[in-house]
């Protein structure tokens, strides 16, 4: 498959989660809609290294993934990079879990659902 091809179906994978990130946001299951957010940017990431012609790194830490493109950023980015992979709770012990539900409230989700649209806007320039 050639490159442009993967790129586009990153895209419409990380397209999808977006949607429903917000679907599940609307549904008051903040906590499953940060950690797809989490996947969203992740594989928006993961289409900007193939993009960059930058071999993928398989991990879930969205920081690491980002350092590896040659997009600049700032060190606030980096720190917002840093709490949004926490939200990856797919492999996570029951007490983590029930822990991020409680931590993932209305406010806090709406606040780190704004940061991660604004990260995957700037992510998604120029693919």
């Amino acid at each position: 498959m050639e490159n442009k091809q993967i790129i586009r179906n990153w895209l419409l994978k990380a397209e999808k989660d977006v949607e429903t990130a917000r679907d599940l946001s609307r549904l008051k299951h903040y906590d499953w809609s940060l950690f797809i957010w989490h996947l969203a940017l992740e594989k928006i990431l993961k289409a900007k290294l193939i993009a960059q012609d930058i071999e993928i790194i398989y991990t879930h830490n969205l920081a690491r993934l980002a350092r590896k493109t040659k997009i600049v950023l700032s060190p606030l980015q980096f720190k917002q990079l840093n709490e949004i992979t926490t939200f990856n709770i797919e492999a996570r012990y029951d007490d983590y879990k029930l822990s991020f539900y409680y931590k993932a409230t209305e406010e806090y989700a709406q606040k780190w659902s704004k940061i991660c649209e604004v990260l995957y806007i700037f992510f998604k320039k120029d693919l």
